[in-house]
């Protein structure tokens, strides 16, 4: 029987932690009550790599990080601890790296083009010149040429598999192949005999005739919709799953490739129905395709419920008047903004996507004479509109399959919102684009299953995900700043607050469809972590009183304030309350870092590719003001004193709700314990696991929690080592999940049970300065179920049937009670 985890905790593995430096961990982990290790990706990565997502070897375990036998010494330590190991996966991309010598399998495609073994591996259009585009150049082809940047050396370079046997054309520090009898020509002439083309960095945008990751042209697609690429990108995966050396996966952006559902069919097929589970997000009114053979999410779905069922809906106008005030967007905007964001991506970034499908598709009316008229032109207007429309990643249409109604429906309201922006000539050509997209017969019968109608089919969904994920979670998300704690990887910004109902409603649904799925806290990829966004939270509870601070914060800094764009500036307000704690302000560098990166993404006033230096060094040197400043100190200070015990609840609730809530419960290395983590790389550093196991074991001890981060610490032991002691509650066919009557909003409560009896109960405070304007708890009840109970927290014991909320909570704002059915002595410390 395939093993399915109870709890996963994720580390981020690299040049600061090795396999061997995660065995050291082990036992913390172990007496943490995790039962499974998550491991970032193992293969081998680009030269330097943070973070594994570059896989330039998927034949290899990555040399940088132990290699084989550096991860056979981590999953022995593991097993004698009986803990699982769960991997990262990257099926969708892997890396050009530099030099390009260090993927051999895109070396012989440069080497060989279409002839290259390897030329089926990467989803290369050779069609046009039979040239694969480089966009490596600092400046155009022709200028470099001029200065002599472009070179034909022998190069030996052993520790990137050149033996200077052969010539290699040389830019700096990227090398690249010659072509077999090439390399004594002019140039000029040799350069135009490759079966790639170097090219200025900016011409990607325009002409790039690869598929990539998003807009990162150093991450070219892979093709694992084919039987042979998959088999070969996974042949070593497979090998370690068989050997039971790996128990589960984690696979990384599935709304990239061609075919989803038929991956995660041919990866549930080849490992024997292993646990496994996709980063996948979901719009709030969307579910995982119920066809796809997985355990479900990665948690983003749970992430931004829990968050929001604990913000203040009262907050949000308020709020939306201090937005408008700084930064002119008013509520309502959202949608528009989001709109403009994704048609920014599909005419900049994202521009040759687009115009590789409409090429496609101007093929296909070209060689029907029923669909001539339709121009290109009118084609690439049709997309864009219909692109910027789509409300989620995917429409899930297969080639040779018959659109599903549900994806009918949806691309009919896209193609109804993007006739709105069409002027009336264009509409007969997107009804023949929506007709393409969704595989139906259009133009001339009996041409319905052509391949080309099948490539559209797919890549347009391809390019519908990575819109989504540029247009919106990576530009709009940073531009909308009414609560910056709901704009977060998979958030729900427009939503705002959701009530218990709707939580408890949602938590029903994913215990019966998807029981197994994870949920997460925090993770690699967030843009705020979960203490943080749990700050920022609280600002909604403190509405007015936030409005007054900003006032005052303003002035106070008024002689030394840059000309802020008012998105940055209503941004930086929120992102210090997110990150001043009782400790004070992080660091000037983490803050300005953060901010300048923020503003790139936001695209208002400065981007990534047209640097606005003067303005991201005002802002840097603003960033080191606030940190410095006696006024903006004492500001800040009063705030944090003002807001300590709203954080507390919306901290120690946050964690608790997603330990127990169904699913496979993850923790993000370090966030058991308070910490301020912000966008990658700030969330990805080392974390101090000695000072955790020192903490720890102090707790063990018997002592009390001495602040915030030994009381978070000391719930999340208590969670995981319950979830360890009563596995079925939590995970697997015997689990259930019962919302539990209280008499206040003010008290979410649930069980989890096995085989129908209830065995573990959460509760937790939400929105507690309301609730003290309403004069506590009162009178207020909790139904518990029948039994005896007993806080697996504080200790204290409670009897079944309905008691005081008060009462059940009056050692701090959650309680996790367990049915007392078991003799002390078979209980875990």
């Amino acid at each position: 029987m395939p093993r399915t985890p109870i709890s996963t905790y994720r580390l981020q593995l690299g040049p600061d932690l090795s396999f061997d430096d995660a065995a050291v961990r082990l036992d913390y982990l172990s007496s943490l009550g995790v039962t499974d290790l998550y491991l970032s990706p193992i293969l081998t990565a680009a030269p330097g790599s943070t973070h594994g997502y570059d896989v330039v070897d998927h034949s290899r375990i990555s040399p940088a990080l132990g290699g084989r036998d550096g991860f056979e010494r981590l999953v022995a330590a593991a097993r004698a601890r009986e803990m699982g190991i769960v991997v990262d996966v990257v099926p969708n991309h892997m890396a050009a790296p530099t030099p390009a010598s260090e993927n051999t399998a895109l070396w012989s495609m440069l080497t060989y083009g279409p002839d290259s073994d390897y030329a089926d591996w990467f989803d290369v259009d050779w069609a046009e010149d039979g040239q694969v585009l480089m966009p490596v150049l600092g400046r155009r082809l022709g200028a470099a040429m001029a200065a002599g940047e472009l070179t034909v050396a022998h190069v030996d370079e052993p520790e990137h598999g050149l033996d200077g046997t052969s010539p290699v054309l040389c830019y700096y520090e990227h090398r690249f192949p010659l072509r077999p009898g090439t390399e004594h020509l002019p140039l000029a002439e040799l350069l135009e005999r490759q079966h790639y083309r170097l090219a200025y960095w900016r011409v990607a945008d325009e002409e790039l005739n690869y598929r990539r990751f998003f807009d990162v042209g150093t991450l070219l697609a892979v093709r694992v919709e084919r039987p042979a690429v998959f088999e070969a990108t996974h042949a070593l995966l497979l090998e370690l799953i068989e050997q039971g050396l790996i128990d589960g996966l984690r696979i990384d952006h599935p709304d990239g490739l061609a075919d989803p559902r038929g991956y995660f069919r041919r990866l549930h097929e080849a490992t024997g129905g292993r646990w496994s589970v996709a980063e996948k997000i979901l719009e709030p009114h969307e579910t995982i395709p119920a066809d796809w053979p997985t355990a479900g999410t990665t948690g983003y779905d749970a992430s931004w419920r829990i968050g929001q069922v604990l913000i203040d809906p009262a907050g949000s106008a308020p709020l939306g008047a201090l937005m408008h005030e700084l930064t002119g967007d008013t509520l309502g905007l959202l949608p528009e903004l989001i709109a403009d964001a994704k048609r920014e991506i599909v005419t900049t970034s994202l521009r040759a996507e687009v115009g590789r499908l409409a090429g496609v598709i101007s093929e296909i009316c070209h060689d029907d004479v029923r669909l001539r008229d339709h121009t290109r032109a009118a084609i690439t207007d049709c997309l864009t509109e219909l692109v910027v429309a789509a409300d989620r990643y995917r429409a899930y249409v297969v080639p040779g399959e018959p659109a599903p109604a549900a994806a009918q429906a949806v691309v009919a309201q896209w193609a109804e919102q993007a006739a709105t922006r069409l002027s009336p000539e264009r509409l007969e050509t997107l009804d023949v684009v929506t007709d393409l997209v969704l595989g139906r017969e259009t133009g001339s019968a009996g041409r319905r299953h052509e391949a080309r109608r099948g490539e559209v089919i797919t890549r347009f969904q391809q390019v519908c995900g990575a819109v989504t994920a540029k247009g919106v979670e990576d530009t709009a998300f940073y531009r909308w700043t009414h609560l910056t704690s709901l704009c977060e990887v998979g958030g729900a910004p427009g939503t705002f607050s959701v009530g218990s109902d709707e939580l408890h409603a949602w938590a029903g649904a994913i215990q019966t469809a998807r029981p197994a799925s994870m949920t997460a806290g925090s993770t690699h990829d967030n843009k705020r972590g979960e203490d943080v966004r749990a700050r920022i939270g609280v600002i909604s509870e403190h509405a007015e009183a936030w409005i007054h601070l900003v006032h005052q914060l303003r002035e106070v800094t008024a002689p030394v304030r840059p000309d802020l764009h008012g998105r940055t500036e209503n941004l930086t307000w929120q992102t210090l309350a997110g990150t001043w704690t009782d400790k004070g302000p992080i660091n000037a560098s983490r803050l300005g870092d953060y901010l300048i990166k923020a503003a790139r993404e936001a695209k208002d006033w400065t981007t990534w590719t047209s640097v606005d230096a003067e303005g991201e060094q005002a802002l840097a040197d603003f960033a080191e003001h606030l940190v410095t400043d006696p006024a903006v100190h004492e500001l800040m200070q009063a705030w944090v004193a003002r807001t300590t015990e709203s954080v507390r609840v919306a901290t120690l609730a946050t964690k608790a709700l997603q330990l127990t809530v169904p699913g496979v419960a993850d923790v993000y290395q370090g966030s058991e314990t308070t910490r301020v983590a912000l966008v990658d790389p700030d969330n990805r550093g080392p974390v101090d696991h000695h000072a955790l196991t020192e903490m720890l074991a102090r707790l063990d001890s018997g002592a009390g929690p001495s602040g915030p981060a030994e009381e978070k610490l000391r719930l999340v032991a208590a969670v995981l080592r319950l979830r360890r002691r009563r596995p079925e509650v939590f995970v697997g066919a015997r689990a259930g999940y019962q919302p539990l009557a209280t008499s206040t909003g003010h008290a979410i409560a649930f069980a989890r049970s096995a085989d129908e009896r209830p065995q573990a109960v959460t509760i937790a405070t939400r929105l507690p300065v309301a609730l003290g304007r309403l004069g506590g708890w009162g009178e207020h009840t909790v139904v518990l179920p029948p039994g005896h109970w007993r806080d697996v927290i504080s200790g204290a014991e409670h009897p079944g049937g309905a008691q005081p909320v008060g009462e059940v909570l009056r050692h701090g704002p959650v309680a996790i009670l367990e049915v007392a059915d078991r003799p002390a002595d078979q209980e875990e410390s």
